[in-house]
This record gives structure tokens, sequence and C-alpha cells, in this order.
């Protein structure tokens, strides 16, 4: 276990990181005088990351046919393509957690928390209705995703809880949470994946199908538990985006904190003993044995897979907290209704698959292939990464113009069903 005590040794350095918790939790906090661009951006950034994720799975010849991280079959492209997009999940729920801080400065603790709860509520509702149908277009709904916004739901509910403790303990359950549950990997050895909903629902996913009533049934892709240690976490960071911090020392916290978690990546899977329940293995050439050191574990999310997510998170914070030019714009409108895009995205690509569908001569007798969850999805279809990499283009350009008239929208209505979208 000597990667555990490295890791826990780089945690326990007096890096700048740990000064988020001075600030007092049991007073009023002073609001952020400006919205914090780098935010922002950075959400931006990966909503079009996942876009891409989402045109691969639609779109991509291979999507239904092998792993694109199946070092035997894949390509460079194809293996980044995906592994890229990994940066989504973690630094959208990291990134939700600042935000549910900075909303909470204008709010009273009881307030905060009944508004993260019902946020939760709802998302949880939303998962298991609009989003289900936008990516299955199943209208007998026989499968329904628990996927990253079922994650976030059920992170905000536990957030909602937890607002109500001191800063300290929220960070440090949220370490606990990150750094802690791959210990949980061990007995799930032992039991040979015969885990049960419960455990899969909090910890092991793996895209487990559990029927629950005549032909329906719950797919659990999003385990909870690191999730919810990954939003904790991005809460406390929030604390440095209001006025009272001081940006020069947010920086150094931001970029400290980001090298040691890059950092304490290369420890664990250098000692390949912990934090991801997948090691590394020796390849027939170099580039194989480096792609499959990079090769980390989503679902769940395994403590080197967050390190390796959130460092460089991160760091992109810290480099652009000046950044405000034309160039970014459009990253920054997506970035500021990243709920809108996600849903409308969805629908969006899952109609051009419908659209290529027809158009490519397939009959209305394979709309349901059995094969996959996706209907006008069969298993055999799809094009090149080349021409998947073309249509991810064009639909990130057709969101632009509908999530930059939302946010007009949203601008002048900011109260009320719009603070849920």
């Amino acid at each position: 276990m000597d990667a555990i005590h490295c890791f826990f040794n780089l945690l326990a350095m007096n890096i700048p990181f740990f000064h988020i918790f001075d600030l007092p939790m049991n007073q009023s906090l002073p609001q952020s005088s400006t919205r914090i661009l780098s935010i922002d951006l950075l959400r931006g950034l990966v909503m079009v990351l996942m876009a891409l994720d989402h045109v691969r799975d639609f779109f991509h010849s291979e999507a239904f046919v092998d792993d694109p991280l199946n070092l035997a079959t894949t390509t460079p492209a194809l293996y980044f393509t995906r592994w890229i997009t990994h940066f989504c999940a973690p630094v959208f729920v990291f990134l939700s957690g600042i935000s549910a801080f900075l909303s909470g400065t204008r709010k009273t603790k009881n307030d905060q928390s009944l508004f993260l709860i019902k946020r939760g509520l709802w998302l949880i509702l939303v998962e298991f209705t609009l989003v289900t149908f936008g990516w299955t277009f199943n209208p007998f709904f026989n499968i329904f995703v628990m996927q990253v916004i079922w994650a976030i739901g059920v992170s905000m509910i536990a957030l909602g809880i937890m607002v109500h403790l001191p800063l300290k303990a929220i960070g440090v359950i949220s370490i606990l949470l990150i750094t802690g549950h791959n210990v949980l990997d061990y007995a799930e050895a032992e039991i040979h994946g015969q885990a049960g909903f419960l455990w899969d629902a909090l910890h092991r996913g793996h895209f487990t199908l559990y029927p629950f009533w005549r032909n329906h049934a719950f797919l659990i892709v999003y385990p909870l538990i690191p999730w919810m240690g990954i939003m904790g976490l991005g809460y406390c960071f929030g604390t440095m985006y209001t006025s009272a911090f001081d940006t020069t020392k947010r920086i150094k916290i931001l970029l400290a904190t980001g090298l040691g978690l890059l950092l304490g990546f290369v420890i664990l899977r250098w000692f390949n003993n912990y934090g991801d329940p997948h090691p590394w293995t020796e390849q027939a050439s170099s580039g194989l044995t480096f792609l499959s050191f990079l090769d980390v574990t989503k679902y769940p999310p395994s403590l080197a897979f967050s390190s390796i997510m959130l460092g460089p998170a991160l760091l992109f914070l810290a480099f652009t907290e000046s950044w405000n030019n034309r160039y970014i714009k459009p990253l920054l409108i997506f970035g500021k209704v990243p709920f809108f895009y996600y849903i409308v995205h969805i629908y969006l690509i899952h109609v051009l698959c419908v659209a290529v569908f027809f158009f490519t001569g397939h009959s209305v007798s394979e709309i349901a292939s059995g094969e996959t969850p996706f209907l006008f999805r069969p298993r055999e279809f799809g094009y090149s990464l080349l021409i998947v990499y073309f249509i991810w283009i064009a639909v990130v350009a057709g969101l632009y113009y509908p999530c930059k008239k939302y946010l007009e929208y949203k601008l002048k209505h900011k109260t009320g069903w719009s603070s849920y979208l």
C-alpha cells in the first residue's frame, strides 16, 4: 500500500489548498462582485467536448462494436477522442459544487439547503423523463438511464444536507469519499460483480441493468459515492470565488493543488496497487504502455481518474483567470447555460441520427435493433472518425444561436422556473 501512503503524505503537505477553510462559514460571506469568466469558460469547454463523445456514440461505426480504449484494436486518434472527453463529467460536477456555493452566498443556510434538495429532485426527475427519452427515443421508457444528471441530482441532495455542517467537515467528508472509495474495489473483487442494486447505485455501476417492472429496467451508469465527493470538493473551492478572497492567492492555490493532483496521479499509477481497480500493464510498445498508464476507470471515477481529470481543470482555471476576449464568447455562452445546452444537444444529435438512419436506407423494422438501447441506432451503423468530427462541429455550431437566445431570456428572468434550467 505504498501508493496510499505517498498520496496521503502529499495531501498532508502544507500546500495552499487548505487555506480555503480559513473563511468563517457560520457568518454571511460576501458575494462575488463580478462573474468569474474562467468558470464559465471551463464549463463551456467541457460542454463542447461532451458533444464530441455523444456524437461519437451515435455516428461512429465502431461505437457499439468495440471499446475505443481497447488497446488491442484502437488507434491513437480514437483513443484520445474518447479519453479527452473523460474530463467532462468530473469537471462539470466539480463546477456544479462551486456554483452551489456561490448561489448560497445570496441565501440563508435553510434556503440554500432547500433549494439544493429541490433542484436535486428536479434533476432526477428530468433524468428519468426528458433525458432518458432524448437518449433512447423510446416512448415506452423500457430503460431508465441513471447517468450524470442523476448523479448530480443525488449529489445536490446530499450537499443540501451537508451545507449545515462546517466547511471543514464538508471538505473532510468529500476528500474521504474521493480518496477512500476505492477500498470497496477489494470487496467487489471478492463477490465477482454480484453486487446488487444498492451497491451498484452507490459504487459499482458498470452499466448494469436492473429490471423492476415487466419490460422496464434501470441502467446504472454513474454510481454515486465518488460523485458526491467531487461536488462537495467543488463546494469548498467555491469559497475562493467570493469578493473576500484575494485573486493572487486563489491562483496560487489552484496552481499548487492542480500540480499536486497530477503528481498524486503519477504516484498512484506508478505503484499500481491502489487508486484504480484496473492496473496498467506493460504493452508491446512504449506508446501502448503509456496509453495503458492513462487508462483509468471512470465508472465509478477512481481516485486516479479524479486526480488526472481535476488537476488540469484547476490549472486551466488558474491560467485563464484574466481571459476575456471575443474569441471565447461562444464558450462563455455555452458555459452560462449548461443544462439547457445538455438537453438540447442530446435531442439535436439523436434527431440527426434519425435523419441519417432513413437517408442511408434503413427500414422501419430496424428502428429497434435489440442490440442497443437507442432507437434508430443499429449496432452496425455510422461513419469514420473523421466524419464524426465534421458532424460534431456542425452540432456545436447549431447549438450556438439557441443557447445565446436562451441566455438572453434567462438574464431577463432570473427568478422562477429558469433558475432550474
